[in-house]
């Protein structure tokens, strides 16, 4: 098909990444497009932190973040901070908050987050094309031609910010590493994080009646450990601390969990013989965990003896609660993909194919993924920010 729009650059993806993308190409004076196969343009802004975007955290640091070069993220999220973005939202006028551990919300409604990218859009010339889903990529002797069903199209750079794996209702699909590989890119092996895990059915049994309960807990997975809320599903473990182990456990492994941090349960026990039974251990355990979650986790782990070594083992159970997770609920309820392309092919600097100039991957689908909490947000805005500062 003969190309009937032709510009400087395009962008594949009208999301967080793609769109700071072309804001940052057009406001250098260069003729961008941005073709969005959905109906409208930031469909996963929209639904992030509960409808309100939580559009940054301001502890950003490279730590944050799994990949497998722990340096590659560096150089963008330097260029492009948590204060470039609050500077952008604090310019519209837009009210947010801080919550817990540094994350930003919108006061009123994530949909002021997309109006002002659209806004920036509309100000730096890009145009904006939704509903259109690209067929096929090819690289010509000027530039790449993208086929569309209605339209072709031309320009001498583009840029796939087409997202991850994660939550496929919304239109996530597999493009943008097909796009990866045609070009010869090494993928690293994705999974879903940042994702609720399913117990085993024996484990789920004893405990998913609980449904609704939640407690602070200390979760550890693959090495790294996460202190905040966990809660009780129907089929699993959800909760902020559920969700950050996630990001790091890997079928097959086990997930340790610390249902009373800093805190030490059956102390009071210890310090006298008499009255050591089942009743008193749940009158203790109470204080810690919601009455019901305690009466059944003491139901299912107390020993018929009370000495003090199994008081003190009982405690030591407490901290280092093990469980054999039966898989997570997958791409449908993860709210990002760890993996994704791998940074040895691509510029720290500018998101650019190292063999491929003219070549951009950004956002999700990079080997870059960040722990709960605006995180993966700033990655968007920081990556799309470098891409663009190179087109």
């Amino acid at each position: 098909m003969a190309a009937k729009h032709t510009f400087d650059a395009m962008v594949i993806g009208g999301g967080a990444a793609g769109l700071m993308c072309a804001i940052e190409a057009g406001r250098r004076g260069r003729r961008v497009a941005v073709l969005e196969h959905a109906e409208r343009l930031g469909k996963k802004i929209l639904i992030s932190g509960g409808g309100r975007c939580n559009f940054t955290n301001i502890h950003c640091k490279p730590e944050n973040f799994i990949s497998a070069n722990r340096h590659f993220a560096r150089s963008a999220l330097a260029r492009y901070t948590p204060r470039h973005f609050i500077e952008l939202v604090e310019r519209y006028g837009i009210a947010y908050h801080e919550k817990t551990l540094g994350q930003l919300f919108c006061d009123g409604s994530a949909r002021q987050i997309v109006a002002m990218l659209e806004q920036e859009c509309a100000d730096a010339g890009v145009e904006i094309f939704l509903n259109t889903k690209t067929i096929s990529v090819e690289r010509g002797a000027e530039g790449f031609l993208l086929e569309t069903a209605e339209a072709g199209f031309s320009a001498g750079a583009l840029v796939i910010a087409s997202g991850g794996l994660s939550i496929p209702k919304m239109g996530a699909t597999c493009f943008g590493y097909d796009i990866a590989k045609q070009f010869g890119l090494g993928i690293l092996e994705c999974r879903p994080a940042l994702v609720p895990i399913k117990l085993n059915p024996n484990d789920c049994k004893d405990y998913c009646d609980l449904t609704g309960l939640s407690a602070e807990v200390i979760a550890t997975a693959g090495g790294r450990s996460f202190g905040e809320k966990m809660l009780i599903t129907h089929g699993g473990l959800s909760g902020p601390a559920i969700l950050q182990a996630s990001s790091y456990w890997h079928a097959g492994e086990t997930i340790t969990i610390d249902l009373a941090p800093d805190q030490e349960a059956f102390a009071a026990m210890l310090e006298s013989p008499s009255g050591r039974d089942l009743t008193s251990a749940k009158t203790e355990l109470r204080k810690i965990l919601p009455a019901r979650f305690a009466d059944r986790w003491l139901d299912l782990h107390a020993s018929e003896r009370w000495t003090n070594r199994h008081v003190n083992d009982l405690e030591g159970d407490l901290h280092r609660w093990q469980l054999m997770p039966a898989g997570t609920e997958g791409y449908a309820k993860a709210e990002v993909t760890v993996g994704g392309i791998d940074t040895d092919e691509l510029s720290g600097k500018t998101m650019e194919v190292k063999r491929s100039p003219g070549l951009y991957f950004i956002g999700e689908l990079v080997d870059v993924t960040g722990h709960l909490g605006g995180f993966n947000f700033q990655w968007a805005w920081s990556s799309g920010y470098a891409a663009g500062q190179a087109l």
